[in-house]
């Protein structure tokens, strides 16, 4: 796995550079650019996100490269860095083999005692809502280029959460943003050469 701090791009192993920068723009054009995320844009702005892209070619490898980013994440302090995308090429290309292992990464956070203090999100290209067929354009709100996990701070989100009246509102505004746009606009996202917002 190749680090990078938010503020230190030059330090990318140059084999990374196209995984970071493939997430970057998916952030900016979608997470950020459609308002699928209300809480990203600020950290975005400050420059407060972590990205790291793990070579991991199996589960084990990637549950490693997991622990590591935990608990670097854990230690970092949230000026410098407030929430960290594990960026995964490699492996977990079949969304439902991804899924399974999303109980390692639960199973993680409590070896490292760090529940109640860190959770993980996912994304993934073929992200499927449970309720979902694969071919519903709401799946596209968890889509991201690569398998992505995102590590989140439990206070930041308190915070966030403190912050809105009712959190439930943001899913079922991001369901009538992907409804609206349709497939055909969520694929013009990626043919724009400014992001959107």
């Amino acid at each position: 796995m190749n680090p990078t701090s938010p503020h230190a791009d030059e330090t990318l192993d140059p084999k990374d550079v196209q995984y970071i920068a493939d997430t970057k723009r998916w952030i900016e054009r979608a997470v950020i650019g459609l308002n699928l995320c209300p809480f990203a844009r600020t950290p975005w702005l400050e420059r407060r996100i972590g990205f790291r892209v793990s070579h991991a070619t199996d589960s084990e490898g990637l549950l490693d490269d997991l622990c590591g980013e935990l608990q670097s994440l854990h230690a970092a302090d949230p000026a410098d860095c407030e929430t960290s995308l594990l960026i995964a090429p490699f492996v977990l290309g079949d969304f439902l083999d991804f899924n399974d292992f999303l109980d390692s990464a639960d199973a993680a956070i409590d070896v490292l005692k760090l529940d109640g203090e860190i959770q993980v999100a996912s994304f993934h290209p073929d992200y499927c809502f449970a309720d979902s067929a694969a071919d519903d354009v709401e799946n596209c709100t968890n889509r991201s280029p690569w398998p992505t996990l995102h590590l989140l701070r439990e206070s930041s989100i308190e915070r966030a959460v403190d912050a809105i009246k009712d959190s439930d509102e943001i899913y079922r505004r991001n369901m009538q943003t992907l409804n609206r746009l349709g497939w055909e606009g969520w694929r013009q996202l990626w043919h724009r050469d400014k992001a959107p917002g």
